[in-house]
């Protein structure tokens, strides 16, 4: 698709593209916008090299794309309580990677490991698309308690909080291409409705099995400010832990989403 304003160039077939010609931290053109829509669209995760950012700006971004939505299991920083601050270093146990769920987040990395420390995205449209007619006849219809608590209690144990738990169909149609995905997280999926808990723990391992398929995914090395902007409607993410007793340090914002509708 072609461009006026924009470079995009495509990382791989299914997922990803590499976008220049934009300053992100400038107000941006209705033009611009426009192609950044197609382009998020058309590859689901834009990446964006030598952006240097801050706080308003990141949000400011945000903003062009829909309403901001702060994170249920991580407040804000303070005076920015939708930029979520995400750290690790050589004492870190867990790392990041993986209602409504955010349409999209944007991540900007300022602090980069010297090795490691990539993050892999996968397409659910193309994993959706891999299974077999008879597969997809059978989890067409099928929907998936999600719960989060275990993950926060874990993570935070001194937080007294209840966080959400959400039944989503496990294949949605993404409201602006129109196409099926699958749609679940293996961590957070406590019960497939309908199925014994034998046949829906069977079923989840299965599924994430294939969508760790690396010919739906891209990987991204990252650089000291880079960005990554990704629809979470369409899109899977794993960070690779490979940089023990090094910082890798970045902030988030996520745009609010829409009640995933199950699959037409």
């Amino acid at each position: 698709m072609p461009y006026d304003v924009l470079d995009v160039r495509p990382m791989t077939k299914p997922i990803g593209a590499l976008v220049s010609g934009v300053a992100l931290n400038e107000p941006l053109s209705n033009k611009v916008l426009d192609e950044l829509h197609t382009a998020l669209q058309e590859h689901q995760v834009l990446f964006f090299r030598n952006q240097p950012m801050d706080h308003d700006s990141h949000e400011r971004l945000g903003r062009y794309f829909g309403e901001l939505a702060g994170h249920s299991g991580v407040g804000g920083i303070e005076g920015h309580p939708n930029v979520v601050k995400i750290h690790a270093d050589a004492d870190s146990k867990f790392i990041a990677g993986e209602g409504k769920p955010p349409m999209g987040s944007i991540l900007y990395l300022h602090t980069v490991p010297p090795v490691g420390g990539d993050t892999l995205f996968a397409s659910m449209y193309a994993a959706y698309d891999a299974l077999s007619p008879a597969m997809k006849a059978f989890i067409d219809p099928l929907t998936a308690v999600h719960d989060s608590n275990h993950i926060y209690r874990a993570l935070f144990p001194d937080v007294d909080k209840k966080y959400p738990t959400n039944t989503h169909p496990l294949v949605r149609t993404h409201p602006v291409s129109k196409r099926k995905c699958l749609f679940f997280s293996k961590s957070k999926i406590i019960r497939i409705n309908g199925l014994t808990e034998t046949e829906g723990e069977a079923l989840r391992d299965f599924l994430a099995r294939h969508c760790e398929n690396p010919n739906f995914q891209v990987r991204f090395r990252w650089e000291p400010h880079s960005i990554a902007f990704w629809d979470n409607r369409c899109t899977q993410h794993f960070a690779m832990n490979d940089y023990q007793g090094f910082r890798r340090e970045m902030v988030r914002t996520s745009v609010k989403g829409s009640e995933p509708q199950r699959a037409a």
